[in-house]
C-alpha cells in the first residue's frame, strides 16, 4: 500500500515556505542588474511581472478549489491544457532548479569564504549537504526552518522598508526629501519603456518560487484551500515587499550608482549612514540563499 503523506504542515508553515520560495537573492542582489539596466522605471517592471504572476496564481487557487484530487501545479497544467503542458512545465521546473541551487550554493558559499579561511568549493560543498539533509527531514521539520529561515527576510525587508521611507521622506535625511532620485538622472525611464518590457524578463526570474504553494500545500490538512487562499494573499505581501522596497531603494539612491552583482541594500543602508550595513545584508543574503 502507498504510504500516505503526513499532513503536519500547518498554515504558517505553508505561508512562509511560499514567501521564502520567493524572497531570495534575487531581490537582494540580482536587483542591481534590472535597476542599472532599467533605471527608477524598474518598479514598473516589477509591478507587470507581479500582476502577471498574481492572475497565474489566482488560476490555480481556481483548479485548486476545482480539482482538489490534484496535487501540483504540474498536474493542474496537463489537466487544463493536455498532457504536453504538465510535461514541458514539470521539466522546466525541473530545469530551473538544477540552475539555481548550484548558484544559490556558490553564492552563500562566496559569503562564507569572507568568515571562514576555507576553499568556496568546500563551503559550497557544505551548504549544499546541509540544505539537502535538512529537505531529508520530516515535512514538519522542513516546514518549522522554513518558517523561520524567511521569517527573518521578511523581518529585514520590513526594517529596510521603514528606514528607507524616513530617509526618503526626509525624515531622517540631512538633504531632505530623496524622491527626486526618481527623475533628475536621465528621467524615470532613462532607457524608455521597452526597457521597462525587457527588465520584466529579469524580473520574471526573481519571483520564480510562487507555484512551490501547491508543493507545500499538499502536505498541509486541507490543500485545495489552503491554495486558494494563499494564491492572492501571498502574492500581494511579496509584491509589496517587492515593490516597497526597490521603490525606495531608487529613491534613496541614484538609480546610475547602483553596481551590477552588489547589494542595492547595502548600498542604499550606507547611503543611509548605516556602519553596520554590509555585515547585516550579508548575513541575510546568506539567509536567503539557504531558503
Amino acid at each position: 500500500m502507498p504510504k500516505e503523506l503526513s499532513r503536519s504542515l500547518q498554515h504558517r508553515h505553508v505561508t512562509m515556505i511560499s514567501i521564502g520560495g520567493i524572497i531570495g537573492a534575487g531581490l537582494f542582489v540580482s536587483s542591481s542588474a534590472a535597476i542599472a539596466a532599467v533605471g527608477p522605471a524598474i518598479v514598473l517592471s516589477y509591478l507587470l511581472t507581479g500582476v502577471l504572476v498574481l492572475l497565474v496564481m489566482r488560476m490555480l487557487g481556481e483548479m485548486a478549489l476545482a480539482l482538489p484530487a490534484v496535487r501540483s501545479f504540474t498536474e493542474f497544467a496537463r489537466a487544463g491544457l493536455g498532457p504536453w503542458a504538465g510535461f514541458v512545465a514539470g521539466w522546466l521546473y525541473w530545469y530551473f532548479w538544477i540552475i539555481v541551487v548550484p548558484v544559490e550554493a556558490i553564492a552563500g558559499a562566496n559569503i562564507l569564504h569572507a568568515w571562514l579561511p576555507l576553499p568556496a568549493w568546500v563551503l559550497g560543498l557544505g551548504l549544499m549537504a546541509v540544505m539537502t539533509g535538512v529537505n531529508l527531514m520530516s515535512a514538519r521539520s522542513y516546514g518549522e526552518f522554513e518558517f523561520w529561515f524567511a521569517s527573518i527576510k521578511v523581518a529585514a525587508i520590513i526594517v529596510f522598508i521603514a528606514l528607507a521611507a524616513a530617509y526618503a521622506c526626509g525624515w531622517t535625511s540631512p538633504q531632505g526629501p530623496t524622491f527626486a532620485n526618481l527623475t533628475s538622472h536621465g528621467g524615470f525611464m532613462p532607457h524608455g519603456f521597452v526597457a521597462v518590457l525587457a527588465g520584466a524578463v529579469t524580473v520574471y526570474f526573481s519571483l520564480t518560487g510562487a507555484e512551490i504553494t501547491t508543493v507545500a500545500a499538499v502536505e498541509s490538512k486541507e490543500p485545495a484551500r489552503a491554495v486558494a487562499q494563499m494564491s492572492t494573499t501571498v502574492i500581494v505581501r511579496i509584491l509589496t515587499f517587492y515593490v516597497g522596497s526597490i521603490l525606495l531603494i531608487v529613491s534613496v539612491v541614484p538609480w546610475d550608482t547602483v553596481r551590477i552583482g552588489e547589494s542595492p541594500f547595502t548600498l542604499a543602508l550606507t547611503t543611509m549612514h548605516f556602519s553596520w550595513a554590509s555585515t547585516a545584508m550579508s548575513a541575510i543574503i546568506l539567509t536567503a540563499v539557504l531558503s
